[in-house]
């Protein structure tokens, strides 16, 4: 993708956030809208670029408003953008921010488009609480009736059964498994242990402490002063624990399967709220308006399996596919961000990674090979940081591309993976 031939590179030149907040905390009565709005005004004013340059803003969401179901349109309508922007929303579930920007990229390297924003938002904890199908008739009956007391006879047809509200489950639609579930699936399957889980739940969490301390972290984050009162501010992830033990990750519980289960809270991705975007370029656009890159993408994929096989194992398909694009392999990426869901998500990924079994699979003769856990996830990840579904994929691409310009790194790989069995996989360079 790096040029589709016809010389145009897409360069990512900017990426903030906000904070990640665990759901039912801090932005517990901020919206995913709001939260989209925050980062992007950020956006903007951090990297001083006139609004009206501005030509798309592609956002992702997993959880929509029913009252604004295209978030990306209401949050170009900030008064920073001009009204004429293309806007359109995208939902690839946990990777719906990867896809707003592959899309945004797409556009450019076609020559539609120079600049853009992409990124996107999610807040779990305002997500729509539904009532019963039998509620629903009797409110469109009563809405349709041209007396009142036609109006009265539809809405006596409520019975207290309707009024149980019905909340949406994480829950793949097709099978019927959890996300939480199928994680345990995979964890029997590729025969990962609970010890493993643990250690890998709390490398994440002293690694991103670590990234929090000394500032890595919060360079790409945005404080944001917290509702109703205004009166406290958050400027880091407040689900990171720098205080956690192995011990105490151990001494929880499995959650999904409570008799044989490896899976607990601890060793999970939190819900999370939050907002994250990154600006896009036509490269020779970026150096003509005075923005040296952070990096151009250099190719990506994305791939698929059976929901109810191993859920969250399609990376390992899409991320030989993205390396081969770039012309690479994994000996030649100096840093590696791979989204944790869960640590036996991660962990199965890796071991996919080394496996001839899926290199076939994925069409290849020989397996991607083994992560150096030095280059992997080196300011933890989503464990410990967060996970707000339509948000994630554009801070993972912000938060590479920032390493590698510390480490004087060249090439970087992402992958992240996301329900109903998709796989997403980027491989970006840093520009000298």
């Amino acid at each position: 993708m790096a040029t589709y031939g016809n010389g145009r590179r897409v360069a990512i030149v900017a990426g903030v956030r906000t904070p990640f907040a665990k759901a039912g905390t801090a932005f517990k009565s901020i919206s995913a809208i709001e939260l989209g709005k925050l980062c992007v005004a950020e956006l903007l004013q951090r990297t001083n670029l006139d609004g009206k340059e501005v030509q798309a803003l592609v956002f992702g969401t997993v959880i929509p408003s029913v009252i604004a179901p295209n978030i990306a349109r209401e949050v170009s309508l900030l008064p920073l953008l001009p009204k004429a922007v293309q806007a359109y929303s995208v939902s690839r579930a946990c990777a719906s921010a990867n896809q707003a920007i592959t899309d945004a990229a797409d556009q450019i390297a076609l020559g539609h488009l120079d600049v853009a924003i992409a990124g996107g938002s999610e807040s779990l904890s305002n997500i729509p609480i539904l009532h019963a199908q039998g509620f629903a008739d009797a409110l469109v009956l009563a809405s349709k009736a041209k007396s009142f007391p036609a109006r009265l006879k539809a809405l006596a047809r409520i019975r207290p059964k309707d009024l149980v509200p019905v909340t949406p489950a994480i829950a793949e639609p097709s099978t019927g498994e959890t996300m939480g579930q199928s994680a345990e699936k995979m964890a029997k399957l590729n025969a990962i242990a609970r010890e493993e889980q643990d250690h890998f739940a709390l490398r994440s969490h002293r690694l991103a402490a670590a990234g929090t301390a000394d500032g890595r972290l919060t360079a790409e984050i945005m404080p944001v002063y917290v509702p109703p009162r205004f009166e406290s501010v958050l400027t880091s992830d407040n689900g990171i624990r720098e205080d956690t033990s192995y011990e105490q990750l151990a001494a929880l519980k499995p959650v999904f399967d409570r008799k044989y289960g490896s899976v607990t809270a601890g060793n999970s991705s939190p819900l999370t709220d939050g907002g994250a975007c990154v600006l896009l370029m036509n490269e020779e656009k970026a150096r003509a308006l005075g923005y040296p890159p952070l990096g151009i993408i250099r190719s990506y994929a994305y791939a698929a399996l059976d929901p109810g096989e191993q859920l969250l194992q399609a990376p390992v398909l899409a991320a030989p596919v993205a390396l081969k694009r770039a012309g690479l392999s994994l000996k030649e990426i100096d840093l590696v961000e791979m989204h944790e869901a869960f640590a036996s998500q991660v962990l199965s990924n890796l071991k996919g990674f080394e496996s001839k079994w899926w290199a076939e699979r994925a069409g290849f003769s020989q397996p991607v090979g083994e992560v150096d856990r030095a280059k992997l996830n080196v300011m933890g990840g989503s464990i410990a940081i967060g996970h707000p579904f339509g948000a994630t994929g554009a801070r993972i691409t912000t938060t590479l591309l920032n390493e590698l310009r510390r480490r004087g790194g060249q090439f970087g790989l992402m992958t992240v993976c996301s329900a109903g069995g998709m796989g997403f996989a980027m491989v970006v360079e840093r520009t000298r």
